[in-house]
């Protein structure tokens, strides 16, 4: 299951991230990285971007990004 199919309310934790290098560096800095939990916040109306939270961070990511990270 990926990060773009939980819904609002919900957490979970990442297994793997599934994307290029550059992109892969951006979540770490974020702290999405395997191993991490996460909690859906919000979707925008459209469902082209979520805002996750990780520990106390709160982050915007598109809902193509969100198809990349692999959770349990």
């Amino acid at each position: 299951m990926t990060l773009d199919n939980l819904k609002k309310g919900q957490s979970a934790t990442v297994t793997a991230i599934n994307a290029s290098k550059e992109l892969k560096n951006r979540f770490s800095s974020f702290g999405l990285v395997k191993g991490a939990n996460v909690y859906t916040e919000e979707y925008s109306l459209a469902k082209k971007t979520m805002e996750i939270r990780i520990n106390k961070t709160r982050i915007a990511i598109r809902a193509s990004e969100a198809e990349k990270v692999e959770i349990a």
